[in-house]
């Protein structure tokens, strides 16, 4: 009787001792175990792009593909437009107009206005180009340009009209003139007068001696 009540104290203990060990065991192997899982997970994705949606829940109505080619049809038939495209990318519609080659700055901003308007006749800019219901919408940017090929003419032209849905109105621009020409023409200037070679030593005035010029001082005449 007494032998069985030991066995059975020792099979107690035995399991008791098994079941601290385990326990302590996974406790302590648990935080490598995650700890490589993210090391692998994290190496397994590497070079992958992280895709998602920035906008879920903005830009709400959306812009269709056909209000696009309804916009663009409308600005290629305006007068003094030559041709035009349109881009709707990172939540940003941009239109481009390129323009008769002779057009003037004030010509370009009003033909601005005119793309804004016929914009505005397929997009309430009220709805798509305003923030409304704590929801971000569409930014707008309107380019008027001349001489596409040469922008360094000197009668170029390029307006650019900006509304983001944070405005209340639209600003048109002038970028193809400085804001501060003074400070234009001063960093111009600085820019060439870096990109000019600095003058050597030996491309200065230069004295040179031919060999039959030189005087022989170790000769009893030369002394003389």
């Amino acid at each position: 009787m007494a032998k069985t009540v030991r066995k059975k104290k020792k099979s107690r203990a035995y399991k008791r001792t098994r079941f601290v060990f385990w326990t302590v065991f996974i406790l302590f192997i648990t935080p490598f175990v995650i700890l490589g899982y993210i090391l692998f997970s994290a190496a397994g994705d590497t070079g992958k792009p992280i895709l998602g949606d920035r906008y879920e829940g903005d830009l709400n109505p959306s812009i269709t593909s056909d209000q696009l080619k309804q916009i663009s049809s409308a600005v290629k038939g305006m007068s003094g437009v030559e041709d035009t495209h349109c881009n709707l990318a990172a939540g940003t519609l941009r239109i481009y107009a390129d323009i008769s080659d002779d057009a003037s700055a004030d010509a370009a901003s009003s033909l601005a206005s005119s793309i804004y308007d016929e914009v505005s006749s397929v997009l309430d800019p009220s709805v798509y180009f305003s923030q409304h219901d704590n929801m971000k919408m569409y930014d707008l940017e309107i380019h008027v340009y001349t001489e596409d090929s040469d922008a360094d003419a000197a009668d170029f032209v390029y307006v650019v009209m900006t509304k983001t849905s944070s405005m209340d109105a639209p600003e048109t621009q002038l970028v193809s003139e400085p804001v501060d020409a003074d400070l234009a023409e001063e960093l111009r200037r600085k820019v060439e007068e870096r990109n000019q070679p600095a003058p050597s030593a030996s491309s200065g005035g230069e004295m040179s001696v031919s060999a039959g010029d030189t005087e022989d001082t170790s000769s009893p005449a030369a002394a003389e």
